[in-house]
């Protein structure tokens, strides 16, 4: 199966030294953000869990002890943009992320390793240029140790527009300005150029727009077969495997003013405050009335033997 770290929350950036305790203890606990009383309990080993994929902002704290995840595939996602303190005010430095997105690929290989540019609004500081210049910069640093880098354009979740209530959509013309120019940066730094959930016109400019996290991408990353079953979609059309998560909604520190997964920060904090390291739950402690319901696990990859 493939466990998911990031779609909740920041692990690697915040939640580090927890994570590897639950490597350790083998086995981790994660409450239903829809039924708070139902705990979901996933064996953490590797003959089941085929594919531990992480989405940050800043994987540096995990760095140091990378080395203890070695018996699992890995695939990760880093997130790297044009913007400042005042759209991300708590991302670490845009240098350092860069250089832990080299030793990264180094470690677990660039097929590994995806650069994640999203998501992209317009504004008056930040414009297409901005985007462009800023844009050939990364790519400028990463050739070489990444293949693939996955773009997107915001969308207005309700706690995004609560958040960010001056922001707007991007127009399928300015999106298709962004997506012609950063095809063309792509190219250039042998970079693929992928985009995630995304209208599949855009696909017309070059752009691969079949999904960030589908088999075939993690098949085709990882040179391996999985035989994975009929799993429900994140939106009708779109194949990414975006389920099986261990994180928790607002429990993220970044303070991205974009973000979907923070209702406020005054929540964020308030969680944060729960968090203990030993706990098997990322956020908090189980309670008398939770439910645990251990987890249906079964190994996807294919032992079979290609004849082509």
């Amino acid at each position: 199966m493939i466990l998911n770290t990031g779609s909740r929350t920041d692990i690697p950036a915040y939640y580090s030294e927890w994570f590897y305790n639950r490597i350790k203890e083998g086995f981790v606990y994660t409450r239903n953000p829809y039924n708070p009383k139902l705990i979901h309990s996933y064996k953490l080993d590797p003959s089941v869990v085929d594919v531990l994929v992480f989405c940050t902002k800043n994987p540096e704290p995990m760095m140091k002890r990378l080395n203890e995840l070695d018996g699992y595939h890995q695939f990760w996602g880093v997130t790297l943009t044009a913007y400042g303190k005042d759209i991300e005010p708590q991302v670490p430095n845009k240098h350092r992320i860069i250089e832990c997105i080299k030793e990264l690929s180094k470690r677990v290989g660039p097929s590994c390793v995806e650069w994640r540019y999203d998501p992209i609004f317009l504004s008056d500081k930040y414009t297409k240029e901005v985007h462009i210049r800023s844009f050939e910069h990364i790519a400028r640093e990463l050739s070489g140790s990444i293949e693939a880098c996955v773009i997107s354009f915001i969308d207005l979740y309700q706690k995004t527009i609560k958040n960010f209530p001056s922001v707007s959509e991007v127009t399928l013309d300015d999106q298709i300005e962004l997506i012609k120019e950063f095809v063309q940066i792509g190219n250039k730094y042998k970079i693929r150029i992928k985009t995630c959930l995304e209208n599949k016109i855009l696909a017309e400019y070059g752009v691969d727009t079949n999904g960030c996290l589908t088999q075939s991408v993690l098949e085709n990353s990882l040179d391996m077969k999985l035989n994975i079953p009929n799993l429900v979609q994140a939106r009708e059309g779109f194949d990414c495997l975006l389920g099986n998560d261990i994180g928790s909604y607002n429990s993220c520190g970044h303070g991205c003013v974009y973000c979907y997964a923070n209702y406020d920060m005054n929540l964020v904090r308030e969680n944060m405050k729960k968090h203990n390291k030993n706990s098997p739950l990322l956020i908090g402690e189980l309670n008398e009335e939770d439910i645990v319901r251990e987890m249906k696990q079964v190994s996807y990859i294919s032992h079979q033997l290609s004849l082509f």
